[in-house]
Order: structure tokens, then C-alpha cells, then sequence
């Protein structure tokens, strides 16, 4: 398929730039693929769509405060630095964007901190805007991840073009976050509760964790009509082999298996045997789903709105069927569904 394909029009008032009041009590469309029908809920009515046996895939990956900002040595020049993966944690070497790039050059020194309690080096340019940094910073690991908790500021998509809050601290996080790594929240999964998934629970629903630590390729701009030719940037996944062995269960007593998100459904489309089953596994992966694409695992999908011409919306489409999707999109936007980090579920059976 082209890039052209997935345009449509978004007007910018449904963009959701802040969290709904309460986390699980928000509309949601529901798609029926076998059905072609389109029905309008809450969040909350998840619970009457599945039972005893069936699964859900998540993502327990924890968003970490990715961004800093600084002054470039001398000049004092303000800067902005994006912390997009640990390379060597002995050695503090990081992989980063930086804006202004064209004032950080290898050699430079950047200061963090009103009183400069964290400096890197540039010692690589790795793209325009890419960098490879090294902290130097010579206490303790665990001292310099707390001043980079300290202070970084939460990673929320620049889209929203607003000061980050101490609500977008705790909002901005699933509630089942425990592995540090993301530098975006998987946000079909900041509908759930606490009540919510305890309820499934007691329906007899099984929760099936993957970590998959979500990366900043996402949000890219795709700049080729042909998607054939796209490449996404690689992603940590680790999918134990517990969850495995909860999936291939429910997978053999036909239940059903709803991934919780574009990255859980990449994570275990990731991870695949020759006879469709999902297998352990501790790597990378650069997937893209776009259609037509056959999905070896899970049978339903819980997801948000995405944005025109995203590889969320690509691989949505994929699961759903592209003219569907463009015809549910359509009734979303007549419906005033809000899209994107804060925005609406949608649930595909």
C-alpha cells in the first residue's frame, strides 16, 4: 500500500491534549470485523466482551524522563536533549537527539542542572539530529539514574505543544509500568484500572505481559509513498516464557487473545514458530505491520485513534481492514472522539 492511502483529515480540536477526568471512563468505538458493524460504548463496558479463558497481552514497559534540558559549554547556548537509549551503562554512553542540532558538535560539553550536577560530552554524530553522549558522572549507577529522575521531564509528544505537569507524570504511565526503558507510553493500556483489570480477573481473564520499550520511530515522519521501503528503528522486546506458555493455552481452547496495543501486537508478531505459536524471546525488533498482513496470535485488539499517516494507524488497518478502519476513522471524527496520546479506545473483535 501507499503512504497517500492512510491521509485524512484530523482537525486539531479532536487531538487530545490532556488526560480524560478518570482513566477507564471514556467512550470507545468497538469494530466487529466479521460484521462490519460499528457500535459506541465506555471503556468500562470492556468487561462484557470477554470471559473465562481469554487473554490479554500488555505492555509492562515504564516510561522514563527522557528529556533534558542544558547550555552548551561557553556560550551558554540553551539545549534540548532527548535520551533515546543507553548504550553502555559502565561507561554512561547514550544515544540522543538534540535541538538545536546544528550548535552540538563532537567535543562539546553540555551542562544539566541549575547547578550543572550532570555533564555529557558529545563523542558521535550519528544522524542530523543524533548523538552519542557519554555522562560524566563518576558516582554510583544507581546516584546517576536518580538525577536523571531528577531532572528529566516527562517524554510527552511535542504534538501537544504544552508545559508537562505533575498530572502528566502519573497519566503518562500505565498502571502496570515496571520495566524502565520507554521514551513513549503504550497508550491503549492507559485506559486500564486497577477495578477494571481486577474485575476481568474475577470473569476468569488472564493478563499476559510482554515488555516491549516503546522508541521514538513511531512518531517519525514516514517520507516514502512506497511503506515497502520504510524502515522503523529497532525496539527492546522481552517476552517470557510464562506469557508464552498463557498465550499458546488460550491460543489451543481457541479463547480469545486481545493485545493491548499496537507494541504488544508487534512484540508478539515479533515472535512467532513456523506452526503460529508464540515462542520466549530477549531482542530487537523493527517490524512493520502495514497492510495485508496476516496476524498469527492475537484475535482482538484493543487500541486508540491515531494520527494520519502514523505506523500505528498502518498496522491498526492492517488488523481491522483498511477500508473499515478509514470508514470507522470517518464516524470517530463525526462523533468528536478525541485522538492520540490522551484520546479514545477502540476495541476490534
Amino acid at each position: 500500500m501507499k503512504l497517500s492511502q492512510f491521509r485524512f483529515h484530523l482537525p486539531p480540536e479532536l487531538i487530545a491534549d490532556h488526560p480524560t477526568k478518570q482513566r477507564d471512563d471514556v467512550p470507545m468505538m468497538v469494530l466487529n470485523r466479521k460484521t462490519h458493524s460499528i457500535e459506541h460504548a465506555n471503556f468500562k463496558d470492556i468487561l462484557h466482551f470477554f470471559g473465562d479463558g481469554d487473554v490479554f497481552i500488555i505492555n509492562n514497559t515504564k516510561v522514563f524522563p527522557a528529556r533534558l534540558f542544558g547550555e552548551k559549554e561557553k556560550t551558554g547556548a540553551k539545549i534540548e536533549v532527548f535520551l533515546l537509549r543507553e548504550l553502555n551503562r559502565e561507561s554512561r554512553l547514550w544515544d540522543v537527539l538534540v535541538d538545536p542540532a546544528r550548535k552540538i558538535r563532537i567535543g562539546n560539553k553540555l551542562y544539566f542542572g541549575d547547578d550543572d550536577s550532570l555533564v555529557a560530552e558529545v563523542i558521535d554524530n550519528t544522524t542530523s539530529r543524533g548523538r552519542t553522549i557519554r555522562f560524566l558522572f563518576d558516582g554510583p549507577y544507581e546516584e546517576f539514574k536518580k538525577t536523571i529522575q531528577r531532572l528529566g521531564q516527562t517524554p510527552l509528544p511535542k504534538i501537544h505543544n504544552r508545559p508537562v505537569t505533575p498530572e502528566d507524570d502519573e497519566r503518562y504511565q500505565t498502571i502496570f509500568a515496571k520495566h524502565e526503558g520507554a521514551v513513549a507510553a503504550p497508550t491503549a493500556g492507559l485506559h486500564f484500572t486497577r477495578e477494571i483489570m481486577k474485575r476481568l480477573e474475577l470473569k476468569g481473564i488472564s493478563f499476559a505481559e510482554i515488555t516491549l520499550h516503546v522508541g521514538l520511530g513511531n512518531f517519525r515522519t514516514i517520507d516514502v509513498e512506497d511503506l515497502t521501503k520504510h524502515k522503523m528503528d529497532s525496539e527492546e522486546v522481552i517476552i517470557e516464557p510464562e506469557t508464552a506458555e498463557i498465550v499458546n493455552k488460550a491460543k489451543a481452547d481457541r479463547k480469545k487473545i486481545v493485545a493491548v496495543g499496537t507494541t504488544s501486537m508487534k512484540a508478539i508478531e515479533s515472535s512467532v514458530t513456523i506452526s503460529g505459536m508464540l515462542k520466549p524471546y530477549r531482542g530487537w525488533t523493527n517490524r512493520f505491520i502495514f497492510p495485508p498482513y496476516e496476524f498469527s496470535i492475537a484475535n482482538a485488539m484493543i487500541t486508540n485513534l491515531h494520527l494520519p499517516q502514523s505506523p500505528m494507524m498502518m498496522l491498526v488497518s492492517a488488523f481491522a481492514g483498511y477500508e473499515f478502519l478509514m470508514k470507522a476513522y470517518e464516524v470517530a471524527i463525526e462523533k468528536k472522539y478525541k485522538f492520540f496520546t490522551y484520546g479514545y479506545p477502540m476495541l476490534i473483535i
